[in-house]
């Protein structure tokens, strides 16, 4: 009962945050990556920490459903930390983002890495994984924590751009938050109580779309299996900052490898 009384008493400064969230997706995302002063363990980016306990989470599913000859792309790539992990593993690592001011930071920050590029994208834009399949042919394709925040529609240009992109030969990966309690309860084991809202978070409620939740269900949804083969799937950890006090840094996830048909 305490639990959810104190759940109660973050609605008016959680509803106050959100109201500062522009409606248009590309709009926020461009404002939030613009107002980041610092990335990393001890940075404002809630989702963006030492990715070695989750990478390894990855990295068995790769290698046995990869073609490790085809350039990688990563979708929704932030400011590069896992462009740069992908990296080593392919001939070429591509992450594309629709907030500029994330692709401009992500450059400074793989600053001599000569097999990644980076580009402002919006991918659930219809014809953008045409494009880039003419560009680079088959790809493999890294997605984290992009899909759990955009709506029915979104979701499916993106599915489909992502057919095109992995061509015959490339594999999709996708991880996402799959929590399935409250969004306040949600929050709630992030470190939020009330009056105390940790900075990495409250970034993200005042600057981003409502992140949903993406599993199975979802994942059939947004890639029937008329277009796609499941490969691989399974929960995950998804780490995220640590916020101090009885804050997790492990999101429940939910993660798929698939080729298109």
């Amino acid at each position: 009962m305490l639990r959810i009384i104190r759940q109660l008493l973050m609605v008016p400064e959680v509803a106050l945050l959100a109201r500062r969230t522009p409606r248009d997706p590309a709009v926020a995302w461009e404002g939030y990556w613009r107002g980041i002063r610092a990335t990393g363990t001890q940075g404002e980016v809630l989702w963006d920490t030492d990715i070695g306990p989750e990478a390894e989470q990855y990295a068995t599913s790769m290698q046995a459903t990869m073609d490790f000859a085809l350039p990688v792309l990563d979708v929704g790539c932030g400011n590069g930390r896992w462009t740069r992990w992908l990296a080593p593993r392919f001939p070429a690592a591509v992450g594309v983002d629709v907030a500029e001011s994330a692709v401009q930071r992500a450059r400074q920050e793989a600053d001599g890495e000569h097999t990644i590029s980076f580009r402002t994208l919006d991918l659930t834009r219809p014809g953008t994984g045409h494009m880039l399949h003419e560009e680079y042919g088959d790809m493999n394709v890294f997605v984290r924590g992009v899909f759990h925040v955009l709506r029915g529609p979104q979701r499916e240009h993106l599915a489909r751009n992502l057919h095109s992109v992995a061509g015959r030969h490339g594999r999709v990966l996708l991880t996402e938050t799959n929590y399935r309690g409250s969004p306040l309860s949600y929050m709630q084991s992030l470190g939020a109580t009330p009056g105390s809202i940790p900075l990495p978070l409250r970034k993200a409620i005042g600057g981003i779309p409502v992140p949903g939740r993406f599993g199975p269900e979802e994942r059939r949804a947004a890639f029937p299996e008329a277009a796609w083969q499941m490969v691989a799937d399974g929960p995950v950890t998804i780490q995220a900052v640590p916020m101090g006090g009885n804050a997790t840094t492990g999101i429940p996830g939910y993660f798929a490898t698939m080729k298109a048909r």
